[in-house]
């Protein structure tokens, strides 16, 4: 009699560093304490404090270098053009659109956090004291406050930080597509990390955003990363009429 065995079902999921879900709670525990905090009353002085410091140590060098600097986080023309133009290159060589899924899954992550939490907590920006509405520092520090919608009243979290560990994630996955794994290690980890770090300090310096907005947007960018790479794209159904550019994307290591 022929002994039998068992296939084991693919996990749904991809595993993650650090393993399991304790470290995506301990992210939003992390963002959810910071903004009550923040709605407390807590921190705004630290806020207060950097910004001002910022203000009083801006020589035209050091400000037009991290002008230059925080360009790395402009999604519209930089992070998504660079990742469908990468998503497209790769999908030509693995005749695959599961490249493509992995850039829209991102987009859609990014859009649908992001941007809301942006409008809930109407926060405005350290330079809305000295730029239109012409806040006092110690109400545009406020977080839920009843400001006007606008370009100032969108503060937290910040849009840069979070984007670009998302965004640079994403473009660092498809370099290593791209290269078929040849990307060496350095250069992932300096695509992938550096660009977040950078633009922490640099949108703090330039007053574009509380350090506080920064550092709520590395929990939850984190978290949005972890969330995005946990996917098993070469597993998600496609439609029939696709069976030609249906192949494996293991794009991520």
């Amino acid at each position: 009699m022929r002994e039998t065995t068992t296939v084991r079902p693919k996990p749904l999921l991809r595993p993650v560093r650090p393993a399991g879900w304790w470290f995506d709670a301990l992210l939003l525990a992390v963002f959810v304490a910071l903004t009550g905090a923040l709605a407390g009353g807590l921190l705004l002085d630290l806020d207060l404090t950097v910004s001002a410091w910022a203000f009083d140590h801006d020589p035209a060098p050091l400000y037009w270098t991290a002008r230059v600097f925080n360009l790395l986080g402009q999604g519209g023309w930089l992070l998504m053009p660079v990742s469908g133009a990468l998503a497209l290159a790769v999908a030509w060589r693995r005749h695959s659109v599961r490249p493509l899924l992995f850039v829209a899954g991102a987009f859609l992550l990014t859009t649908l956090t992001i941007g809301p939490l942006k409008l809930w907590t109407d926060r405005a920006a350290p330079t809305a004291s000295v730029k239109e509405p012409f806040l006092a520092p110690e109400e545009a520090v406020e977080i839920f406050n009843r400001l006007p919608a606008g370009a100032y009243s969108m503060s937290y979290p910040s849009g840069h930080v979070a984007n670009a560990i998302v965004w640079y994630g994403v473009i660092a996955a498809l370099l290593v597509a791209f290269t078929a794994g040849r990307l060496p290690v350095a250069a992932y980890r300096l695509v992938r990390f550096a660009p977040p770090a950078i633009l922490l300090v640099t949108t703090t310096y330039l007053n574009f955003h509380w350090l506080t907005d920064g550092l709520a947007a590395l929990a939850l960018g984190l978290l949005l990363d972890r969330i995005l790479h946990r996917v098993r794209w070469d597993d998600v159904p496609l439609p029939g009429w696709l069976r030609e550019w249906d192949r494996p994307f293991t794009s991520y290591p």
